[in-house]
């Protein structure tokens, strides 16, 4: 399994700093909120093209009408395009959209069942399972969305599996255990005095 660090700021300043104190990973998540969908906001696609790195970088959208978003992430650079199931009405029209730019992502919020979207399996190249309510940093981890990563791999063990939220040291094995293959880590790795230390003992458990 893959730490993830996960960035979510409102400020550009601090995302350009957190992006520096990341360089050490292979892969970066950045969450982008609209004050809608969430309640909080956050940096947009011009200040994330603004910040230049050459690490991979894959964009979660917790925004309302998130085929609007496509063209300025792809055009910021990022790889992946996670959207949010509960976020529009035609998910596989967004889907297909996004795969013309760039990999498409699903995200499922804690509540969401598995059986809504079961149909869209095929069609992913990444689903990411919300292991807390999303749009603040430092959510408590939702323990139950632990059997949906397990029945995912039992229904696609080739899909891209990630968990997004309330990631520790006190849960990462257990995270592990069921199945999922990238671990998407922010206040844990960037509230610590330091972030990489924080980021290989994760990587060790």
């Amino acid at each position: 399994m893959k730490i993830v660090p996960a960035l979510l700021t409102d400020k550009l300043d601090e995302l350009r700093r957190m992006v520096e104190e990341a360089e050490f990973c292979e892969l970066l998540h950045i969450d982008i909120m609209d004050g809608r969908f969430v309640p909080t906001k956050s940096i947009t696609a011009n200040d994330l093209a603004s910040c230049k790195t050459k690490i991979p970088i894959e964009a979660h959208l917790m925004v309302e009408n998130p085929e609007g978003y496509i063209k300025p992430f792809k055009e910021a650079g990022a790889m992946r395009f996670i959207f949010h199931f509960e976020a529009t009405d035609r998910p596989e029209e967004v889907i297909e959209e996004i795969k013309e730019n760039m990999e498409a992502g699903l995200a499922i919020n804690p509540d969401t069942s598995l059986s809504s979207i079961e149909h869209l399996l095929e069609k992913l190249d990444y689903l990411l399972i919300m292991s807390v309510y999303p749009g603040f940093y430092g959510a408590k981890f939702v323990p139950e969305v632990l059997d949906k990563a397990v029945k995912i791999k039992r229904l696609r063990p080739e899909l891209l599996l990630g968990m997004d939220g309330g990631i520790k040291a006190d849960n990462i094995k257990i995270i592990k255990e069921s199945g999922v293959d990238l671990a998407d880590v922010g206040s844990y790795i960037f509230k610590a005095d330091n972030p990489k230390a924080a980021f290989d003992e994760l990587k060790r458990l």
